[in-house]
């Protein structure tokens, strides 16, 4: 293992001992009620990864897609009803997946400990557990203690989750609306190393870019030889089906070389390249093309975003299918 991966792992050691805690969440909440809670979800993640490498990146975002609507509290997982329709149902959601192995974790936890883990927490659980898997050891703190949220609204989703078209000043805003700062943005935007991107989301870039109706009018601030390269995978602007890698050179290896990509101007979305138009945020992008840096602070930044808005104590419940509200 190289060096700056050891000295990371160090320093998550130091963290665990320390009991770190964000707000009313702590390390081991589960200790008592659950010993095991934590393991069977590791166990269960681990068991699916090791057949399908697409995951980390599908929890990674479900976790990120959660926390920005209502706080980290699983409104994320609640099926749409017909009085209601659910977050899941709203366009940024609708590529979401690995809801099925959510519940098979959560089967799992209530045949062992009824009615105790959130669906919140196995949400944070299984974002770091995924991604985890490539390192053989967990590589941030999961916090737990969250407890799940009863409301679940496809317009919050519309409202709150930041879009792959944003420019800087619109990433910053929907960032600072969590308590996340510009430094949180540029670290978690690093999670984009692993992963896909749809045509859709960023074939404006190659076409069209300014509205002229001139299918060569592509967004100067893209690489030229990678619009040609995504010009072969996305032939229209209206394809929606096909995928591309977001870090092509490594695109199921969680490591810094988004940060590489991006300071050759190969960031796939809009929202990628606008981080390279702010002073601060370049400064930033700068640091974390050291990996150990990275890695430090992808631990920081992920356990502030788990922490936004959480339900702790006796607010909201502990749902007893991820899918549906207890009541």
């Amino acid at each position: 293992m190289n060096t700056n991966l050891s000295s990371f792992f160090i320093f998550i050691a130091v963290l665990g001992l320390l009991g770190v805690c964000h707000g009313q969440l702590r390390m081991y909440f589960y200790e008592e009620s659950c010993p095991h809670a934590e393991e069977i979800v590791k166990e269960i993640i681990w068991n699916r990864v090791a057949s399908n490498s697409t995951l980390p990146a599908k929890f990674l975002r479900m976790h990120f897609h959660d926390c920005f609507v209502r706080g980290c509290d699983g409104s994320v997982l609640i099926d749409s009803t017909p009085n209601n329709l659910a977050e899941k149902a709203a366009v940024p959601n609708l590529s979401l997946a690995g809801f099925d192995i959510i519940d098979e974790v959560k089967t799992e936890l209530e045949k062992t400990c009824p009615g105790v883990v959130s669906c919140a927490d196995i949400v944070a659980l299984a974002a770091r557990d995924s991604v985890s898997f490539q390192f053989q050891r967990p590589i941030w703190d999961v916090l737990t203690g969250r407890r799940d949220g009863i409301i679940s609204r496809k317009s919050e989703a519309l409202a709150n989750i930041p879009s792959p078209f944003f420019n800087f000043t619109s990433l910053k805003q929907s960032f600072a609306n969590k308590s996340l700062t510009v430094y949180d943005l540029v670290v978690l935007s690093g999670a984009h190393t692993i992963g896909v991107g749809h045509c859709n989301f960023f074939s404006n870039r190659l076409y069209n870019f300014t509205g002229k109706n001139d299918e060569n009018d592509e967004d100067p601030s893209l690489n030229p030889t990678y619009a040609a390269f995504l010009k072969t995978k996305c032939k229209s602007l209206s394809n929606n089906v096909t995928i591309v890698p977001m870090d092509p050179g490594s695109p199921l290896s969680f490591d810094n070389n988004y940060f590489n990509i991006l300071k050759q101007h190969e960031g796939l979305f809009q929202s990628d390249a606008a981080l390279l138009t702010n002073g601060e945020a370049t400064y930033n992008v700068n640091e974390l093309l050291n990996s150990q840096n990275f890695f430090t602070e992808f631990a920081q930044s992920i356990m502030r975003m788990g922490a936004i808005q959480v339900l702790t104590g006796s607010s909201g419940e502990i749902r007893k299918k991820c899918s549906v509200v207890n009541h």
